[in-house]
């Protein structure tokens, strides 16, 4: 495999767009969100059953209840917020599988999918 093949794959190996992330949801894959924002985002709108634990509180204690056999999906605003990438390195280094949502909760309402408003999933 070539260096430009390695690069597209490593990106699909890592990332995941919303069409695929509502496929794997409404097909019932062992998927979890996790909303890395803060508790006040979270509360304005997220991926209906996404969990939230915001990045900068991360650690094995908050994410024990997280099935590690699950697809961890990590998100955030969008392009111009980075909380999504950060969480997934701390989910990572946690011993998760994860990946990234490409655009966040911004892509996601952009193609059309419904948002959870509240506190609760």
């Amino acid at each position: 495999m070539n260096e430009q093949m390695r690069h597209y794959q490593a990106k699909l190996d890592w990332e995941i767009d919303p069409s695929d992330l509502h496929e794997a949801l409404t097909a019932g894959g062992h998927v979890i969100v996790v909303d890395a924002r803060k508790p006040e985002a979270y509360a304005l709108g997220h991926v209906p059953g996404a969990v939230n634990i915001p990045h900068r509180t991360m650690s094995k204690l908050t994410t024990d209840r997280l099935d590690r056999d699950a697809l961890i999906v990590s998100y955030c605003d969008g392009i111009g917020c980075n909380a999504s990438t950060k969480g997934a390195l701390k989910l990572l280094k946690l011993g998760f599988r994860v990946k990234e949502l490409i655009g966040g909760i911004e892509w996601w309402k952009k193609d059309g999918y419904k948002v959870r408003r509240g506190a609760k999933p």
